[in-house]
């Protein structure tokens, strides 16, 4: 460690003030420069004349008129037209007669569907009222003979007397052709119809006391009444009762008098008659 204190820097620099004065020169000399090469651009050029010979004139000749070609236009494209459709017009929605004048406007319809020979066997007249009633007899298990909407058979019941009392089989064909007024229309028509004529059936109904649409649901238990009829599995015996018959089975002749109707049709006509109504309920069950 040396005890000899440092020696002053003998080079000098330059004091504040001396700096500030250099940069100032500087900016000074910047300014003057920028100046006068500023001011040589802006000054102008001195104008030299120039001596310009013209040419001799020489005679002067209008030129040609161009004609300009007729520009050619592109052929505009064809667009193909789109195919109208022609539209069908909706047919008319005829009015429904009223129920006293509707026999002949509903027997026209149901004649589309049958034939001939079964249209024979249907009641022309009041032809509405008397489903409805008839109908509406069914539902409560009864069988309204003098409303029938269709002619009573003409041959007679016929019964086989052996060890036991039975239907003759016979006695069955006397309803195929009733059974055909069911088997010639499919359930959708059946449907087609009913919707058709519904208001007419309604107003029908309604004289007889019911209101609103109460038709739909007697229709329904209708159905499923004659649904429920037991299907014998072989001949049906019988006990004489003076001039009438009787079921010999208790359970057969204690049901309803609209289901002992659908079973003197015989094991082959209910079937089919119920095949038509399963199909009718289901089409009524989709509305």
């Amino acid at each position: 460690m040396s005890d000899q204190s440092p020696q002053p820097d003998t080079e000098k620099r330059p004091s504040n003030n001396n700096l500030l004065f250099a940069i100032g020169v500087l900016v000074i000399i910047a300014c003057v420069a920028g100046y006068v090469l500023l001011s040589s651009e802006d000054k102008p050029q001195p104008i030299v004349e120039q001596t310009i010979e013209e040419p001799a004139m020489a005679e002067y000749q209008a030129p040609e008129p161009e004609v300009a070609e007729p520009e050619t236009l592109p052929e505009p494209a064809v667009v193909p037209r789109p195919e109208q459709r022609q539209v069908e017009p909706e047919p008319a929605v005829v009015p429904l007669p009223t129920l006293n004048e509707s026999d002949t406007v509903v027997v026209a319809s149901i004649d589309d569907y049958l034939s001939d020979q079964v249209m024979g066997l249907l009641v022309t007249e009041d032809v509405i009222r008397r489903g409805v009633v008839f109908i509406d007899n069914l539902a409560k298990g009864k069988v309204a003979a003098k409303h029938a909407p269709v002619e009573r058979p003409e041959e007679n019941f016929s019964v086989i007397e052996g060890d036991i009392l039975t239907i003759d089989p016979n006695s069955y064909e006397r309803y195929t052709p009733y059974v055909k007024i069911f088997t010639s229309m499919s359930a959708a028509q059946i449907v087609r119809l009913y919707d058709e004529y519904k208001p007419l059936i309604n107003d029908a109904y309604a004289e007889i006391g019911y209101q609103g649409d109460a038709f739909n649901q007697t229709l329904e238990e209708a159905i499923d009444l004659l649904l429920d009829t037991p299907e014998p599995k072989g001949d049906m015996p019988l006990l004489r009762d003076s001039v009438t018959y009787q079921y010999a089975y208790s359970e057969w002749e204690r049901l309803p008098a609209a289901q002992k109707q659908l079973l003197r049709m015989g094991p082959e006509n209910m079937k089919k008659v119920k095949t038509v109504l399963r199909s009718v309920k289901a089409e009524l069950e989709k509305q």
